[in-house]
């Protein structure tokens, strides 16, 4: 089986998630695109995150009346620290030809994850943002890069925190199911 892996920490998920997921459907040769939340994102100590059993809720919350959508909650259920590496690791031992679905400010980083170098050899679709210099994000990412076209949506989780924070609305910004959880849980307040 072939599957897109979008990982990350999603606190929240937004809409520029799940049509970063749409474009791996359509566009990459997977059956199906999983969204697999960081349980514990090394890289993101500093910063306050929500729990991960709560982001976990809200992916599921987000991604659940797709049905090429799924769920991965492995590195929830890991303990310590979320590797891809090991992630990566244990798909291809399941039978999962995995491709990794990132921005590309996360590819052009990947040379710094753990492990990075057991990433050689997995696919990499890359999703550019304005300006994205396409030649030294290739140069940068460990693996075969294949560019994801998709509409330009300049959303960031940080950003949809502080608007939470400062009292503004989500809605159309996240699904219906994740902004219903936002309000009723009191997240990001």
């Amino acid at each position: 089986m072939r599957v897109a892996i979008l990982g990350g920490t999603f606190d929240p998920p937004h809409v520029a998630h799940l049509v970063l997921g749409e474009a791996a459907h359509r566009q990459l040769p997977v059956d199906e695109v999983r969204f697999l939340p960081a349980g514990d994102p090394w890289q993101k100590t500093d910063e306050g995150v929500l729990p991960a059993r709560v982001r976990l809720a809200l992916v599921r919350a987000a991604v659940d009346p797709v049905r090429y959508f799924a769920v991965d909650d492995r590195e929830v259920r890991r303990q310590g620290p979320s590797f891809t590496a090991d992630t990566v690791s244990e798909l291809r031992a399941e039978g999962v030809e995995p491709w990794l679905v990132l921005g590309a400010d996360a590819a052009a980083g990947m040379r710094s994850w753990h492990r990075a170098d057991d990433l050689r050899d997995v696919p990499l679709a890359i999703a550019a943002r304005p300006g994205t210099d396409r030649t030294a994000v290739e140069a940068a990412a460990l693996g075969p890069v294949t560019w994801l076209e998709m509409p330009r949506l300049d959303l960031s989780s940080t950003e949809l925190r502080s608007m939470v924070a400062a009292g503004e609305s989500l809605r159309f910004l996240v699904p219906d199911s994740v902004w219903h959880l936002i309000l009723a849980e009191e997240l990001y307040v």
